[in-house]
């Protein structure tokens, strides 16, 4: 945790600073060791490249050249041509992605969305779960152990384009119909099971925090 503190506190002089009396025209976002900022041109994006890497290097740091990218924020106002359209920050994906304006008319907007990668963190956080082994518990006490993390992906994932994290939601109920399947010998077949799942969600959507959010199991 000191480490981590001190690594930060080192950034706000070597980035944060140099930002603020360099560059303050640039709006930019810095989270620990990552950053965006939003440049006006390919010209200008260059330049600050170059110069963050100079300063870095100055405070014996090194810019990673690898994950460091010039990106175009390609919408419907800005039509042109580059090779990179997309970035990662803070579990995200920020792309061109199809928006409906309120007049009910289709354009192309720079949007973000729960990144590639987070969701398969959150995969691999249910999958250690085992909820299927939790055959001892009853559904109120799967809910009870894990709404709370479940509910905070939900907040945190759910203001940007939020269908984009349907699919992990739905593989948590896919994970639920496994419990079903190994805690009744009359459901062992999953199309009972999932019926059996998504009766009770139909009767109880506060259960679980995604069934609130109209993600429920199958129940025909």
């Amino acid at each position: 945790m000191i480490s981590a503190l001190l690594a930060n506190l080192f950034l706000h002089y070597a980035f944060d600073d140099f930002m603020a009396k360099e560059f303050g025209s640039i709006p930019w976002a810095r989270y620990a060791d990552d950053a965006v900022a939003h440049c006006v041109s390919v010209k200008q994006a260059k330049y600050l490249k170059r110069r963050v890497q100079d300063r870095l290097q100055y405070y014996g740091l090194q810019l990673n050249l690898e994950k460091t990218k010039i990106v175009y924020c390609k919408d419907e106002d800005r039509k042109g041509d580059y090779h990179n359209i997309s970035f990662d920050f803070l579990g995200y994906t920020f792309k061109p992605r199809g928006s409906k304006s309120k007049y009910g008319k289709y354009f192309t907007n720079f949007l973000p969305a729960i990144s590639g990668r987070a969701k398969k963190a959150i995969r691999y956080v249910v999958k250690k779960w085992r909820l299927q082994l939790k055959v001892t518990k009853d559904l109120r006490d799967i809910a009870l152990m894990f709404n709370k993390k479940i509910q905070g992906w939900i907040n945190y994932y759910s203001h940007f384009y939020k269908s984009e994290l349907y699919s992990v939601l739905r593989y948590i109920n896919s994970n639920l119909v496994k419990w079903v399947r190994r805690k009744y010998k009359k459901r062992k077949h999953r199309r009972k099971a999932e019926y059996w799942l998504g009766s009770i969600a139909l009767r109880d959507r506060n259960l679980f925090a995604h069934w609130k959010l109209g993600i429920l199991p199958t129940a025909g």
